[in-house]
């Protein structure tokens, strides 16, 4: 029988190299090393210009160094000589050197050995102990890897071009046009992988049908040009490839005709609707091939003979030959969750969540019998439609940054990465929380991989500490601080947890939780005890549990083919032949490796989801009518409803084929006997320096028992038991922590008795409260029912306090912003002796509302005993339809209220746990104009219910944690710390008055101006605003529904103060309270008529006006040139649907950026329709979505470009149109910067004749009727340097 080979299953991260070997007879290895391939140490005593010593390097196999580099390092760890190794002896740990040194290195010499092999290699030869002439035998290399992850965060990856569809040249560039940070002043898109991009005249329609033919030579000629600019890798596109691949396979053809040899093709890679993620997997695909091809190829060359398996993002392996770059995105964070479930299932439980806290980040999954699998995500800043473990990254780490803001303490999102690191390693690094452990005695030197530097440590603490004592008045030891970074890095980690658990409709509690990585296990009981979660799992292996996962994992092979059809009209034999031919190829490919069927398990499921729903949940497949009853059962679960009314759709088909593996145990010898003996160690818990046991867990026997404080220490890692937890010894050398049940001390920093620390405890609570609000937001959005709620985000959630005043927002959209509060304290104002439990709803414009779309919830907070009013829980979403004149409930014409929908000036909702449904179905169906869905109006309705209650036992949960004295006092706080932030950035002002002026331009091209003049004051005095914003001189109240209301002025205000602050500051009624705006009766101030159509209407003020407010405000600080101002509102329809969609325009540049191209701007951020899903939806064909080419203004920095869309209608419809800057007033540039093109609207007939449009306005459509919108650019900023002074400036630099 011949003799089983050596297994080696290793992860290579970003920074180390995790390794474990499984030798023939079972017996396993463990080897960690550096991803760069370098080997660091320190020389010792006895060297001399020949011959080099460090002895900690006996250890190594001999032979292994001879004719490696071997580097001498200076303080800086830069190279200072550089030689070859002649003779390495490991019996000393010697390496005789080539080349005599001028000088013998002084003992502590830093230095760095390198071979000539990959990571994964040198590990092997390592642990089969080769000396460097020996070559390895055959083994079974089982391999995760970051090579594309890195690729694509450095764009190192293949020259690639793009092969798409003519008009859609620029789709992945616009994307679904949001952006990526909310309150960024200089917008940020991501770098695209590729700038070659080439369209192709053909066109398939949404039914798979072609419209336009291939020509082939025309193509064959596009594609020889690229390959004559050296392009090496091609992604190829097309509108609806997945229903008709045809002319996919025609172009790939042709391109291997060229000499194309890297070729994805969309269809192939991932056969799915939504063309933008369909298309950027397809590039990440063909951007990432060749580098992994290449690298897998250097691997097999250095192993010969050796089987390669590698880990796929959804955590299964297969083959190199199989394996693709779009798979590779997490490869080596799927190990991670693969070993932790199975150390889960081991010791018995089905329900876990995976932590994993490394150097620069912290990976959070969940497992509940099975692994949870994305199959459309965003990783590593880019869109993926492939099955990807449900990972979310928390910019939370060791290395993360420990500094103060000059109001508060705060943790990250920055890292000290791998160089410089932390101040503790000696090489000028700042303060982290790896700096922080170590100087509270929880990360013990003596047990890290090399000497720590503590005073460098101590230094950063002693210097933050002075900062916070300048500028707060407020003495901190370095101990208190210490501590108070550990407890905010703590409760954001458990924020982000609870927040991906809840998104997912399930709480933390009762779940498993495993720490795993580097840092985790420092920081597990506290963050658990956040959680309220009991029981916590330490791994034998968990410094390289990534490794253990991937010798645990199965080889898998899937497939997966949109179906795109109701699952009432599927036959059983017919799913059956899709799914038998789903698995020819899969199984081919396990047939090739000698794999029989019949060893193989069979899964197979459906993608479902109701119609006119783009959620989708996975079912698996046994029969029509299961999939049907399960379906329903698990969208009752996370969503809390179902609708039995609505057409179930099945969006695809998926099926993989598994080639199980028995788990296998560590196979750690656990030989300790009796109760071992702990050393002493000093470490801080709970604000005391303590004496503390510290076992070295290697001693620790079966069923042994440990109480917290203590500490166990291993190799990577030290395991901090918390006072009230328990630590036992598990069978397998699994640590199993359980929390005690009784109360112990010191179990919160925050608790009412403890000192304050206002610096501390800001941060900590600034975070809590917002968790709330973000809670809130995931329940509305997973319970919600319509479009524009569960898929378009728009919507916002916010805690306020007894009075109404913004505490903390987790805001999708920012003209909500701010005006909520008015809308609480109309409704407390109006309902002095409301109930516990009541809950209230208005829309109207008149008490803080925006325009009638946008419902407000509330719900009052009292003290269960006393009655006491506490606190408000809000949210506001935007209902797609609420009635008036024309469907969509955005009338461009209208000229009153009433005709704009149905006004809910001060509903109670829900009083004793009832809800008033009947009477708010009258409501929403009455008056001249209701609701056309009313049944959705009260489902969402129902979903903000959801989340106020989700926000009021948030905050009752933080009355029970900390007392209602410390959190009434800390939302003062947060309030006071956003008010003291801006207030020091208007201290940057100089003392003057700033003054601007804009036109909006009417329905009927009246230009209204809209006038703002900021005083700036010294800021000396407290009780002064710090600037006053005076809207005098603003036009009066217009006819149409450009009026806006104080509410939306005061969002802007807040909006335009939070781009000028530039850091994630509290976003409260602090920053209101540091300024002062005085609002004449105007367009920004319309009075109310005595009844609703005597009112002015405001519909478009909410979308259009709050844009052009937010331009003059940024004009008259100077920092911003004008964006678009306009949202660009399209609204279309008839009397059995309606579709409204806003489009993206030109950012405005600002001093140091140019402007961003085709991006929601300002106040809203909604995300677009995917152009194949609009088209498979509606009736309607989109011939173009681009980049208006130089529309932005020209300047030092150019303004970003607007949007090229062109739609065809299919059928009749009802058009409307709510756009501005369509002239006489172009976005404006500043300081010299050119203005941006104003947008244009053009409706050209079937007939071939051409109306221009004007910005509002309505029209009849017929069937191929096209509309042409192009949206306007962004201003420019500065002056365009001329040609000598571009010289001049050249030759200084």
């Amino acid at each position: 029988m011949a003799q089983l080979p050596w297994q080696f299953w290793i992860d290579v991260g970003g920074t180390f190299t995790d390794c474990m070997a499984k030798k023939p007879n079972g017996e396993l290895l463990r080897h960690k090393l550096l991803s760069s391939g370098a080997t660091k140490g320190q020389l010792g005593m006895g060297c001399t210009q020949e011959r080099l010593v460090d002895s900690q390097r006996q250890n190594d196999p001999p032979q292994f160094w001879d004719n490696a580099t071997l580097a001498l390092l200076n303080d800086e760890g830069d190279v200072n000589q550089e030689t070859t190794v002649d003779r390495f002896d490991n019996s000393t740990g010697s390496f005789a050197i080539v080349d005599s040194l001028s000088t013998p290195p002084q003992p502590g010499t830093r230095y760095e050995l390198r071979h000539a092999y990959d990571a994964p290699v040198l590990a092997i030869r390592y642990l089969l102990g080769l000396a460097t002439h020996e070559t390895p035998p055959p083994v079974l290399l089982r391999l995760g890897t970051t090579r594309g992850t890195n690729a694509l965060l450095t764009r190192t990856g293949a020259n690639t071009a793009l092969v798409v569809t003519h008009g859609f040249g620029d789709v992945l560039r616009i994307g679904y046009q949001d952006r990526p940070r909310l309150f960024d002043l200089a917008i940020k898109k991501r770098v695209p992988l590729t700038d070659n991009v080439i369209e192709i005249a053909e066109r398939i329609a949404s039914a798979g049908e072609i419209l336009i033919p291939l020509d082939e030579s025309k193509v064959k000629q596009q594609l020889v040009e690229l390959k004559e600019q050296g392009i090496g890798s091609l992604a190829i596109c097309l509108m609806h490839a997945d229903l008709n691949p045809e002319h996919e396979l025609v172009i790939e053809h042709l391109a291997r005709e060229v000499g194309f040899a890297e070729i994805s093709r969309s269809s192939e890679v991932s056969p799915l609707v939504k063309m933008v993620a369909r298309g950027e997997t397809t590039l990440v695909d063909a951007y990432l091939n060749p580098v992994l091809r290449s690298y897998f190829t250097k691997l097999q060359e250095q192993l010969p003979g050796s089987t390669l398996r590698l880990m796929t993002s959804s955590g299964g392996l297969t083959s190199a030959a199989s394996f693709r770059g779009c798979q590779s995105v997490l490869s080596g964070p799927a190990g991670g969750v693969v070993g932790y479930t199975r150390a889960a299932e081991l010791v018995g439980y089905s329900k876990a969540i995976g932590f994993d806290m490394g150097g620069t980040s912290t990976d959070v999954s969940r497992y509940a019998g099975s692994l949870e699998l994305d199959f459309e995500s965003e990783k590593a800043g880019v869109r993926l439609m492939t099955p990807t473990l449900a990972i979310e990254t928390i910019a939370a780490g060791g290395g993360s940054i420990c500094w103060f803001d000059g109001v508060k303490l705060q943790v990250g999102p920055d890292s000290a990465g791998a160089d410089p690191g932390p101040a503790c390693y000696g090489r000028g690094g700042p303060l982290t929380v790896t700096d922080v452990n170590l100087l509270l005695g929880r990360v013990i030197p003596d047990h890290f991989p090399f000497q720590l530097d503590i005073e460098a440590a101590r230094s950063r603490i002693e210097s933050i500490a002075a900062q916070v004592f300048v500028n707060r008045a407020e003495r901190l030891t370095p101990v208190e601080l210490a501590e108070g970074f550990l407890k905010i890095a703590n409760t954001n980690m458990a924020g982000a947890i609870r927040n991906v658990t809840i998104a997912k409709g399930v709480q933390p509690e009762g779940h498993l939780l495993v720490a795993f990585g580097g840092a985790a296990a420092q920081h597990a009981c506290a963050v658990a005890d956040e959680l309220d979660i009991t029981e916590i799992l330490h791994h034998p292996d968990a410094g390289i549990l990534s490794a253990y996962g991937i010798g645990m994992a199965e080889e898998v092979r899937g497939a997966t083919q949109g179906v795109y059809q109701s699952l009432a009209t599927l036959e059983e034999s017919h799913l059956t032949e899709f799914f038998n031919r789903l698995a020819k190829v899969p199984i081919g490919e396990f047939a090739a490796e000698g794999v029989l069927p019949e060893d193989l398990q069979l899964g197979r499921s459906l993608e479902v989801h109701y119609t006119g729903s783009d959620t989708k949940l996975l079912v698996p497949y046994s029969s029509v009518e299961q999939v049907r009853q399960d379906f329903e059962v698990l969208h009752k679960t996370r969503f809390g409803y179902t609708k039995p009314d609505r057409e179930i759709q099945v969006a695809s088909a998926r099926l993989n084929l598994r080639l199980p593996v028995s788990p296998s145990p560590t196979q750690v010898v656990n030989s300790s006997k009796g109760a071992p003996e702990p050393a002493q160690h000093e470490a801080v818990f709970a604000g005391e320096r303590l004496s503390v046991d510290s076992f070295q867990r290697d001693h620790l026997p079966q069923g042994f028992l440990i109480a917290g404080p203590a500490l166990i220490t291993q190799t990577h890692t030290v395991v901090v038991i918390e006072h009230g937890w328990e630590a036992e010894m598990l069978e397998g050398r699994e640590l199993l922590l359980r929390k005690l049940a009784e109360t112990t001390p010191g179990q919160s920093l925050l608790a009412e008795t403890a000192k304050p620390q206002a610096a501390v405890e800001l941060e900590i609570f600034n975070n809590l409260l917002v968790g709330v609000a973000e809670r809130m937001g995931h329940v509305l959005r997973r319970t919600a029912v319509s479009v524009n709620v569960k898929e378009r985000l728009d919507f916002s959630c916010a805690v306020f306090t007894a009075e109404g005043k913004l505490v903390a927002n987790a805001p999708h959209v920012p003209v909500h912003l701010g005006a909520m509060g008015v809308t609480v304290r109309c409704l407390l104002a109006e309902n002095p002796d409301h109930q516990l439990g009541d809950v209230f709803i208005s829309n109207d414009p008149y008490r803080g509302g925006s325009h009638f779309p946008d419902i407000t919830m509330v719900l009052p907070v009292h003290d269960e005993q006393t009655g006491e009013l506490l606190f408000c829980t809000a949210c506001r979403a935007h209902h797609a339809e609420i009635g008036g004149v024309r469907p969509g409930s955005m009338p461009p014409n209208s000229t009153s209220l009433s005709q704009e929908g149905v006004l809910i000036s001060n509903f109670l909702y829900r009083r004793d746990g009832k809800v008033f449904e009947e009477e708010l179905q009258e409501l929403l169906t009455s008056g001249d104009y209701p609701s056309r869905s009313a049944a959705e109006n009260i489902a969402d309705l129902a979903a903000q219910a959801a989340a106020v209650e989700r926000g009021a036992r948030g905050l009752k949960k933080l009355v029970r944690t900390h007392g209602r004295a410390k959190l009434l006092l800390q939302m003062k706080a947060v309030q006071a710390a956003a008010e003291l932030k801006v207030r020091q950035v208007l201290a940057g002002f100089p003392v003057d008055r700033y003054s601007f002026t804009d036109y909006l331009e009417t329905a009927s091209g009246v230009s209204v101006p809209i006038c703002v003049a900021i005083s700036i004051n010294s800021g000396k005095d407290a009780s002064q605003p710090a600037a006053i914003f005076d809207f005098t001189g603003t036009g009066p109240v217009v006819s149409g529904n450009l009026n806006a209301n104080p509410a939306i002025v005061t969002s802007a205000v807040l909006y335009s103060l939070r781009l000028l602050v530039d850091e994630d500051i509290p976003l409260n009624e602090g920053v209101l309270d540091a300024v002062e705006i005085i609002l004449p009766q105007c367009l920004l101030n319309p009075a109310p008529g005595k009844t609703v159509s005597d009112s002015p209407a405001v519909a478009a003020g909410n979308v259009e006006t709050s844009q052009r407010v937010v331009d003059v405000l940024l004009g008259a600080f100077g920092v911003a040139a004008a964006s678009q101002g306009t949202m660009n509102n399209v609204l279309f329809g008839d009397d059995n649907f309606g579709y409204y969609e806003t489009l993206g325009g030109g950012s405005g540049a600002t001093l140091d950026h140019g402007g961003a191209d085709a991006v929601q701007v300002h106040m809203t951020n909604t995300r677009s329709t995917d152009p194949e899903v609009l088209e498979r939806r509606l009736p309607v064909r989109l011939w173009e979505m681009g980049i208006r080419k130089n529309s932005g203004g020209t300047g030092k920095h150019s303004g970003g470009n607007g949007m090229r869309r062109k739609l065809e209608f299919l059928r009749p419809l009802k058009l409307s149109l709510i756009t501005s800057r369509r002239g006489p007033h172009p976005p404006f540039g500043l300081e010299g910067g050119g203005a941006g093109e104003c947008g244009r609207n053009r409706l050209i007939r079937a007939d071939g004749s051409i109306e221009e449009l004007p910005g509002i306005c309505e029209r009849e459509v017929e069937a191929g009727d096209m509309l042409e919108i192009q949206t306007p650019g962004g201003g420019g900023f500065g002056v365009v340097p001329t040609d000598w002074q571009k010289v001049n400036i050249d030759s200084l630099d």
